[in-house]
């Protein structure tokens, strides 16, 4: 079990579900719901949220998300999945969504990423949900893209959630580290055996880490190949 939430703080989550294939491969997005809803996470990032065939299909049903989680989808141009490029983006009722983009970021594989302006009690956040790719130089021309597009945007406190697929954590993720503090709460790939810091989080200077983990259970063991990595997240 994780801990209480951190006062005067935010919980974000990133988890990639895999499409909510599990590692008995045993396609369940009833356990990835259970799983999420148990994290009372103010902000859950989820990456490969949907199928990979066009039209890309929800991994989870668009119909129960809500009710079984407990959080509300940021909307997507996507009438069929909670999904942008993979990505999705939950937050708690409460929550504000004062903006959304969707950004088709460069590479050799088709990539994007979800940036959802909100307001979580009277306090704002700037999420953005990325899955990068599986080679560094596409990696670095996302990241790139992703920067350029915060450069533009009016000034808010900005964190950035995923599978950054960057396996070292000394090289790599050079840009973001000029702009973010990066942070790898745990080993979260594979979930039998966790070995690899994939699924990352950066903060910028506005914010900064109560505490912060991995879930490592025996049910986010089988859920997916990826364990779902969270932080408690304070307002400087």
């Amino acid at each position: 079990m994780i801990p209480a939430v951190a006062p005067q703080s935010l919980r974000i989550v990133s988890y990639n579900i895999r499409k909510a294939m599990g590692t008995d491969r045993r396609r369940d997005p009833e356990r990835i719901m259970r799983i999420i809803r148990s994290l009372h996470a103010d902000v859950v990032v989820l990456q490969e949220a949907d199928r990979r065939r066009a039209p890309r299909p929800s991994a989870l049903p668009l119909d129960r998300v809500e009710k079984a989680t407990g959080m509300r989808p940021v909307p997507t141009p996507s009438d069929v999945s909670i999904g942008w490029h993979g990505n999705a983006v939950l937050v708690r009722p409460s929550a504000k969504i004062d903006r959304v983009a969707h950004l088709t970021l460069p590479g050799v594989e088709p990539r994007g990423a979800m940036v959802a302006d909100l307001n979580i009690g009277s306090r704002q956040l700037r999420v953005i949900a990325s899955h990068l790719g599986l080679l560094r130089p596409s990696r670095k021309e996302q990241l790139s893209a992703m920067i350029a597009h915060l450069d533009a945007c009016a000034a808010c406190p900005t964190l950035i959630a995923g599978d950054l697929n960057e396996w070292s954590q000394k090289v790599g993720l050079g840009r973001l580290a000029k702009r973010f503090t990066i942070h790898a709460p745990g080993k979260s790939y594979h979930a039998r055996m966790p070995v690899a810091f994939l699924d990352r989080m950066a903060l910028d200077q506005h914010l900064y880490v109560r505490q912060g983990g991995v879930v490592e259970t025996s049910q986010t063991r089988r859920a997916s190949d990826h364990l779902p990595i969270w932080l408690d997240v304070a307002h400087r």
